[in-house]
Parts: C-alpha cells; structure tokens; sequence
C-alpha cells in the first residue's frame, strides 16, 4: 500500500506539472503572439504528451490501489464454497448437524454447529450432515454419494426430506440402521427447532424400509434422547479452532448429580483439570467453564462423572483439539 500511495501522488504531481507547463506555454502565445514559434510548439506537445502519458499511469495505479485495498479489507473466510453464488437475502447461521459416534453404550450421536451462509437452513444442514463431520472421532453413516434431492419443506406437522441415495454401502449394522435415520432427524428438527416427525423421500417417493432394518413408511419420530445421544458433548470450541489464552468451553451434559470432570492434555499429558457443573443433574442441559492456557496444542477432554466406580458401562467422553495464541 505505501509503494501505491507514493506512485499516486507522484502521478498528481506530474500531471500538475504537466498543466502549468501547457498553461505557461499557451499564455506566452497568447501575449507574445506569434513569436514562440515552433520551440512553443513543441514544448506544448512534450507537455500534453506528459499529460496522456501519466494520466494512463494514474489509471492503472488506480486499479491496483483499489486491488490493494479490498485485500486489505477482505473479510475473515466463510463457510465452504459450494460452486454456486450467494443468494439474494442469505445470512450467516449456526446450524446444529448431528453425527455418530462409537461409544461404550454404542454408537450415539453428537452434534456440531456447523457455519452457513443460506436462505434455507434446514436443506443446509443436511447438506453438511451428508458432508461429514470436523472432529475425526464422529462420522455420518449415511453411504456415500447420498445427495439432498428437493428442499426440505415442513408442512402440516411434517417435515419433509427427499434424498438421492449414493451408491456406496452404508456404514452400518443393524444397530446402526436407527441411528443412521435419527441422526437426519435429529439433523433437520434441531435446525428447525420442531419435533415434527420426518417423512423420507427416496428420489421423490416413499420406501418402506431403510437399510434393511428401519420403517420409513411412515413419518419418523424423534428417539429418545437419553437412548440416541451421547449424554455430554463440548459444542464450543469446535474441533480445530484457533482460541485466546482464556478458553471457554461449553457443552450440554445429562450428568449425574450434574457434574461434568474436566482436563486439558498436551502432548498425551494432562496440564490442568477440574470439573464443572451442568445448569440441572440428570437431563440435558447446559455447561461452561474457563480457563487459560499459554500458545500451544491442546485436547479439551470432558468426561461423564461416574457413581458406579467402574462397574457399570464405560462413561461417555467427548473432546476437542484446539490451537491456544
């Protein structure tokens, strides 16, 4: 920018000079009439040539200045490129997209809140469902090559979801087949803040079953939570994020008597640790704690609080990578 700002006025200082040189030259002949003869002449010239000349300089440092500029102004990257440009009246939104997860209990979902830039969040939200996950420990079961056919509609107390099914395998058991299918409906009702049951469209027509083992005939209602989800999850910071040295960490647990252990690991080392407490024991709700961390790589880990010491199923976890500068 300073060797741009110091070319443009350079080039308004010579086209100054340029017009007093033909204002000079062209009121001598004025005055003297005739007698400058042709060294007028061809001062004039060399002096409008002077003034072409720069004025072409000063048009193409004009477009760099303005290139310079809305690089210097480029807002932070957004969401992913789709290919396709924004739409008249898209906003920027957080969008819940619910994933799997293998845990002690068996695959559960967890959520993330995913950023779009959209004019319709619910089709937005099965777009990145269907695209997978940030954190490497969650995956959508959905096979690959599963596309959203149709907008989702909601309409008369359902919602509706017409997908083109991929044509590879499904990532699933039997035991997956049900949370495949709750983690879209999960997916669209959390972003549309609904517990409408969730008709399936398979390239726009019912089917009746799904994977072999769930009932799609019908709408699909939501399962129950406490059977479907992981009983805690962190939602902020998300997988990856680049954070200050205070950290604030929150999540929604349904822990016992409502605590939710804590620890920061580097390296594989545990460098602090505590626990906090959900807003209420034994229902989902939310959590938040603080702390603060010098520059470095960290793994925020959070644990289900254990009565049975051991003797009952493993406790469900969840954690984030994170980037402390």
């Amino acid at each position: 920018m300073t060797v741009v700002t110091m070319g443009w006025k350079a080039g308004w200082s010579t086209i100054r000079q340029a017009r007093r040189r033909i204002l000079e030259i062209t009121t001598g002949q004025a005055s003297g009439g005739g007698r400058c003869g042709m060294v007028c002449a061809e001062r004039l010239q060399g002096g409008v040539s002077m003034l072409a000349t720069t004025r072409r300089l000063l048009a193409v440092l004009l477009v760099v200045l303005a290139a310079a500029g809305c690089a210097q102004n480029r807002p932070e990257p957004g969401p992913p490129a789709t290919g396709a440009p924004v739409p008249p009246g898209a906003q920027e939104r957080a969008v819940p997209v619910y994933f799997v997860a293998e845990t002690g209990a068996g695959p559960r979902l967890y959520r993330e809140f995913h950023r779009v830039v959209t004019t319709d969040p619910a089709s937005d939200a099965v777009r990145e469902m269907l695209r997978g996950p940030l954190d490497p420990d969650y995956r959508t079961t959905w096979p690959s090559g599963t596309a959203l056919r149709a907008p989702v509609t909601a309409a008369d107390g359902v919602i509706t979801v017409d997908l083109t099914l991929g044509s590879g395998p499904a990532q699933v058991g039997t035991a997956g087949a049900e949370m495949t299918v709750q983690q879209l409906v999960y997916t669209v009702q959390g972003t549309l803040q609904s517990t409408d049951p969730v008709r399936i469209l398979v390239d726009g027509a019912p089917v009746p079953e799904l994977f072999g083992a769930v009932a799609t005939a019908e709408p699909v209602a939501r399962g129950d939570q406490y059977a479907v989800r992981s009983l805690l999850q962190i939602d902020s910071p998300a997988e990856g994020a680049t954070v200050g040295r205070t950290v604030t960490v929150s999540g929604e647990a349904a822990a016992f008597e409502a605590n939710v252990p804590w620890e920061v690991l580097q390296d594989g080392r545990v460098v602090q640790r505590g626990f906090t407490t959900a807003e209420v024991g034994q229902q989902f709700a939310a959590f938040r704690f603080t702390v603060t961390l010098p520059p470095g790589t960290y793994v925020v880990r959070i644990t289900e609080d254990d009565p049975s010491d051991g003797e009952g199923r493993p406790p469900f976890t969840d954690d984030k990578t994170i980037t402390v500068t």
